[in-house]
């Protein structure tokens, strides 16, 4: 018998499962809450204890305000306005009293960067101090009627000061950024001083030529001695001999300069290159050779000094040693014989592995495992 269509099993399946639902649901409710449960669920009902949100917005907006207008502590005051020393003090006598004898030298100083920073805008009390920032106090070389040898600190080859003494004023405001490796670097090492690069007071008069007309600069002011590569190559004398070669990189042509790869104030880097490698000095300039290909060449990935003299070389595209030996210190003769052959044999054809081998840097062709295409 059918009440409403529906047979009585579907009836008892429905009437079980209300059964088990009712069931499950005061078990649940039968279960002790753990006390951060009850914490969660607790909400007092007592509207006094209310404040709404206006009276929230006011205190913030208060605090801020108190925030603003709290006086900042004393330490961050006093290094905002650090007092600057414009006065003589001790045994200083200010830079007013050095020009009245250096009008010369204080008139090619105060046009350079460094005397506009220390003259004209000064970030420490140091700098403030003028020339006596880099001599030293100067009372005793104004007593002394202007004797030479009276001036704590003086730079340059007749000094009685030490390189390292007179490269420590240096350093003291020249010891971050590309100067971080002076210590210790090559040049340090060697009892190089600063001074005797870089010039600070000296003019630098330029020949009249047709190159000055167009690259010289507008003032007489400069930061070192030489232009490169001519200032390196004072000491670097074989690096001299390489840039005559036939093939050369472009430093006589003033395409690139000595420091266009190294840091002379020292590196991390091998050979105070500026990249970490080598082959990421070449790289930031010869990019279509950086890959990567899906056919790499082994010697280019790890070094290309390994095929070329970056300076100089009487063999074409700067190559160490002419094709086909540059590529036979390598290959063996399991293919091509590498024996000593004459250029002009056939198995030299053209005299150059790269008439066939023409992507020796690398393939992106799936057919260019030998570097033919």
């Amino acid at each position: 018998m059918r009440a409403t269509g529906v047979p009585k099993s579907h009836l008892l399946t429905v009437i079980v499962i209300l059964a088990l639902v009712a069931v499950t649901a005061m078990a649940g409710a039968d279960k002790p809450k753990s006390p951060d449960q009850e914490k969660k669920c607790v909400r007092t009902t007592d509207a006094s204890l209310y404040v709404g949100s206006e009276t929230c917005k006011t205190s913030a907006q208060n605090l801020s305000y108190s925030k603003a207008a709290a006086p900042m502590p004393a330490a961050s005051q006093e290094k905002a306005k650090t007092p600057l020393p414009k006065e003589p003090d001790g045994d200083y006598v200010g830079s007013e009293t050095c020009i009245t004898c250096h009008d010369d030298q204080n008139r090619r100083f105060k046009s350079t960067v460094m005397g506009k920073v220390m003259l004209g805008n000064p970030h420490t009390p140091e700098e403030a101090r003028g020339c006596e920032a880099c001599h030293g106090p100067g009372r005793t070389h104004v007593e002394a009627g202007g004797a030479k040898d009276t001036i704590p600190i003086r730079f340059g080859k007749d000094s009685k000061n030490s390189v390292a003494e007179q490269n420590s004023v240096c350093m003291d405001c020249h010891a971050r950024g590309t100067h971080m490796f002076w210590k210790g670097s090559p040049h340090e090492s060697r009892g190089i001083a600063c001074v005797d690069c870089h010039q600070v007071k000296q003019g630098v008069h330029v020949s009249v030529s047709s190159d000055a007309r167009y690259s010289a600069p507008l003032s007489d002011n400069q930061g070192v001695k030489l232009k490169q590569p001519e200032l390196c190559l004072q000491c670097h004398q074989m690096r001299r001999a390489q840039l005559q070669r036939s093939s050369h990189m472009p430093y006589r042509e003033g395409k690139v300069t000595c420091t266009s790869c190294h840091n002379p104030h020292g590196s991390p880097n091998p050979k105070q290159l500026i990249q970490s490698s080598t082959n990421e000095n070449c790289l930031s300039c010869h990019t279509e050779r950086r890959g990567p290909f899906l056919w790499e060449h082994p010697p280019v990935l790890e070094n290309c000094a390994n095929c070329h003299e970056p300076h100089g070389s009487n063999n074409p595209q700067l190559l160490k040693v002419r094709m086909p030996r540059v590529c036979d210190d390598c290959h063996d003769s399991s293919r091509h014989p590498t024996q000593a052959q004459p250029l002009s044999s056939i198995k030299n054809f053209n005299r150059g592995c790269t008439n066939c081998h023409s992507h020796i840097h690398g393939s992106n062709h799936p057919s260019g495992s030998a570097f033919l295409r």
